[in-house]
């Protein structure tokens, strides 16, 4: 059935009137008198009747017409629907992050995606920057938040955050008194590190740093989540060295320390697959360079 059936009918059944109802739709009379005897036609039923006075409904044009009216109303949310999903207004995307990455920069970047883009189903995953990686390539996760990149075909990324280590000390230690510490007061410490194979390069850049400075970790304990090693800390079981932002966790028991010595910088990256033809996921990286760019702006 042709939808512009359906309008003419409309016009009509609410003017009760041809010729009104064919001004209304910028057409003359005798076109729009055929169009609905076909409409009656096609349908096999009466819908108007008609005399030299008036046209009303039958009941079985005002059924119809209550029909046509929630067919238009429906067909044109069917149009806006597909039209958002096609522009990245709908749908869904699924976002993995270190527990690192928990800072402002991220909030600010799902913060503004979840304000600009309401009707978007953002799905958030905790996961470690080894675990992120298989996610990506086996298509679990749309875009991620971690701590290191590797060559990988269909891969793009962006630098989020290029932060400072810092010290984690329980509250009573004797170097938690300095404002900043030398790594090298660290070297007889007991450690607790993130371990190698949730990060090789982010595990590897603090080692790195504190080889170049003769300090040789004695690690006594592992733990992958950043929160769980400020804790063990906190239990006095030892200290360790964390990226700047997870000092915002301010946890009861510890405290955070800058280094005196020159820090490597430790990146927090947006990754996400460019071979995945998906309106919502550019939508997220749009926002994700809006924000970088507005925070550099910020900044200088």
């Amino acid at each position: 059935m042709d939808i512009r059936k359906l309008q003419y009918f409309i016009a009509v059944a609410e003017e009760l009137h041809f010729n009104r109802a064919a001004e209304k739709l910028n057409m003359t009379q005798p076109p729009l008198s055929q169009q609905i005897q076909d409409l009656e036609r096609e349908l096999g039923v009466t819908l108007l009747e008609r005399n030299k006075r008036q046209v009303s409904l039958t009941p079985a044009g005002a059924v119809f017409l209550e029909e046509a009216k929630m067919i238009l109303a429906q067909l044109e949310r069917s149009i806006q629907t597909t039209q958002r999903v096609s522009q990245g207004m709908i749908g869904h995307v699924s976002i993995a992050f270190v527990d690192s990455a928990a800072g402002d920069i991220m909030v600010n970047i799902l913060k503004v995606f979840r304000e600009r883009f309401p009707d978007i189903q953002l799905s958030l995953c905790e996961m470690t920057s080894a675990e992120q990686w298989r996610a990506l390539h086996e298509g679990t996760i749309h875009a991620g938040f971690l701590r290191y990149m590797e060559p990988a075909k269909h891969i793009d990324h962006l630098i989020c955050t290029n932060e400072s280590l810092v010290a984690v000390l329980p509250e009573q230690h004797p170097l938690a008194k300095q404002p900043a510490i030398s790594v090298t007061s660290l070297a007889d410490e007991r450690f607790i590190m993130f371990p190698r194979h949730q990060g090789t390069a982010f595990h590897d850049l603090i080692i790195g740093f504190c080889a170049k400075h003769s300090v040789y970790p004695n690690i006594v304990q592992e733990a992958i989540q950043m929160y769980t090693i400020v804790n063990l800390v906190a239990a006095n079981l030892g200290v360790s060295i964390v990226p700047s932002s997870v000092s915002t966790f301010q946890r009861s028991g510890v405290v955070f320390r800058p280094f005196v010595e020159n820090i490597p910088p430790v990146p927090l990256y947006t990754v996400w697959r460019t071979d995945v033809n998906q309106p919502v996921l550019s939508a997220f990286i749009r926002t994700v360079e809006e924000v970088l760019s507005a925070a550099s702006h910020h900044n200088r």
